[in-house]
């Protein structure tokens, strides 16, 4: 198939770019095309303009400011993969990455487009807000932060304005020492997940629980937070049991069925994948004085 007629854009900035998008009409962002040029082809999306930012090296960084680590929107995902600051510092990102799409696609996807995409079941979006990631975006009116939990508007929506464009992420690095575990369930390698679950846990002496966040996609519209989980996690001892009361909680959410997998399997998805991520950051964890 082919795309419809538009208009295309280059911009030599980042100003030039968010001016564009101040002045156009129904126009779309291209950032990696990973998602955007199937969707063309297919008619799901019909943009008078395309506004490419490809080659905008001002958006393309990871820099680090304390606890603080901030990933410019066009950064490749291959380049985030193999970033020695994220594997150090960000190690959820590090692993759930390696299950985004294909080598192939991640050398050319980017975090903006990913998170602006806003798949159910997308691994970008599902980490960000597991790590209460806070998302920059820019206009012409200057430069506002969302934090990740109000971003996901709706199904495949983000809570942006249509002459706005997503230019960073900033998220804080837990504690040194702290566990993580991911897990997802596909139909082939490279997939979209069914479900996948990301955990992060910081445990202190007597192997007591500190801090918790465990979150859940491919269940709804949007990433989902398990605050129940967390609750029932914090100031425990971890144990097996624990973690199988815990992922029971995982099985009681509400999920959405479709083509791919009814409800049911997929809550039952995610009580055996939130085991296994629970288990894996705990292992994973060095207990804090």
């Amino acid at each position: 198939m082919k795309p419809p007629p538009f208009k295309y854009h280059k911009p030599d900035s980042l100003e030039e770019g968010l001016a564009l998008m101040g002045e156009l009409e129904n126009a779309k962002i291209l950032a990696g095309g990973q998602s955007l040029m199937p969707m063309l082809n297919m008619r799901f999306v019909l943009p008078d303009h395309l506004v490419d930012l490809n080659g905008l090296e001002e958006l393309s960084y990871i820099r680090q400011d304390g606890a603080t680590i901030e990933i410019g929107a066009m950064t490749r995902q291959r380049d985030i993969e193999f970033a020695e600051m994220i594997a150090d510092q960000c190690p959820l990102i590090s692993e759930a990455i390696r299950h985004v799409g294909h080598r192939q696609t991640r050398n050319r996807g980017t975090l903006g487009g990913s998170l602006c995409h806003l798949d159910p079941a997308a691994e970008l979006p599902l980490v960000a807000c597991t790590l209460d990631a806070e998302i920059i975006v820019a206009s012409v009116r200057g430069n506002r932060v969302i934090p990740m939990v109000d971003f996901a508007a709706s199904y495949m929506t983000p809570a942006i304005e249509p002459d706005e464009v997503v230019a960073a992420l900033r998220i804080r690095s837990w504690s040194e020492g702290h566990g993580f575990g991911f897990e997802e369930f596909a139909r082939r390698q490279g997939d979209f997940a069914i479900v996948a679950v990301a955990v992060l846990l910081e445990i202190g002496a007597g192997d007591v629980i500190r801090r918790a966040a465990v979150a859940i996609g491919g269940i709804g519209a949007t990433p989902l937070r398990m605050a129940g989980v967390e609750e029932k996690l914090v100031g425990e001892r971890t144990g097996p049991e624990l973690f199988q009361e815990a992922a029971q909680l995982c099985a009681e959410i509400e999920a959405i069925g479709d083509v791919h997998s009814s409800a049911d399997y997929r809550r039952h998805l995610a009580k055996v994948l939130a085991g296994r991520a629970l288990s894996k950051a705990h292992r994973r964890a060095t207990p804090l004085p």
